[in-house]
């Protein structure tokens, strides 16, 4: 871990919007962007999906590291990521980008339709007709295994993006990132420390498609296959908890070994 970080000293942009259940103090200095701990711990949840996705030789992600920081007497645990943005590249949300091409919501055009297939559908072939990634489908599939595996609970269609590059006039697809709310992070509102796993299990829902993680994943699965294979032990998710344990306590550290023991358990599959 790097040594504490003066967020005041840096370019400090008041980020809102970006998460479902409020703001979070981000900033910019240099290559990296920070994020503070504002539900939980968010910061050792983007920090272990992102080593344990490395990991599995899923190099399309953003890779995080914890910190911590210090922002008008204030210290914060968090986490740095460096921008995976190219000079003149822009990132476009698919909730911006569909209401840029067809003056309509997403995420309210979903929500009229009854089927998690064809929720799915709409989005990978209006994407595909956007921006020309065939392989767009394959993309959310595995991003969708993703986040059932890790719990992300905060995957809505403006945590769904594709990079620009205006002057190519060509899009690229976006690293995986944003897994703040993964790993039951939020433990100010929903997921209280203490709080027995089962029971928060039973509240966890899932976005962009459908409440349930299984559902909308297998539907994904059905259409364009399977694409992830994780190549993780528990071994090795230890050592990656053990890394951040100079900024978060022991009790969150085991709760979040506990959760990733069950899900190797639940989601073998992902593992052959």
């Amino acid at each position: 871990m790097s040594g504490r970080i003066k967020l005041d000293i840096l370019n400090r942009d008041d980020l809102r919007g970006h998460s479902s259940k409020g703001n979070q103090l981000k900033a910019r200095g240099g290559s990296y962007w920070y994020k503070a701990d504002c539900m939980g711990y968010e910061g050792l949840a983007e920090t272990v999906v992102s080593s344990l996705l490395s990991r599995s030789g899923i190099l399309e992600t953003v890779l995080y590291e914890p910190v911590e920081m210090e922002y008008r007497s204030h210290v914060y645990t968090g986490c740095r990521s460096r921008s995976f943005l190219m000079e003149g590249e822009s990132l476009l949300t698919v909730e911006k980008l569909i209401r840029l091409y067809t003056g309509k919501s997403a995420a309210r055009t979903m929500a009229h339709m009854a089927d998690v297939k064809d929720r799915i559908c709409y989005l990978v072939n209006v994407i595909t007709e956007i921006t020309g990634l065939t392989d767009f489908g394959k993309y959310l599939t595995a991003m969708l295994e993703i986040d059932a595996f890790f719990l992300n609970e905060d995957r809505h269609t403006n945590n769904i993006g594709v990079i620009y590059q205006p002057e190519t006039r060509r899009f690229r697809h976006c690293p995986y990132f944003d897994h703040g709310l993964a790993l039951l992070a939020d433990t100010m509102t929903v997921f209280p420390l203490g709080e027995a796993l089962e029971k928060c299990m039973e509240k966890i829902e899932a976005k962009p498609f459908s409440r349930s993680f299984d559902e909308q994943m297998d539907a994904a699965e059905e259409m364009y296959g399977q694409q992830v294979h994780f190549r993780f032990s528990v071994k090795e998710a230890i050592e990656v908890l053990e890394e951040c344990r100079s900024c978060y306590s022991e009790d969150v550290l085991e709760r979040v070994e506990q959760i990733l023991r069950w899900q190797m358990w639940k989601y073998r599959y992902l593992f052959q």
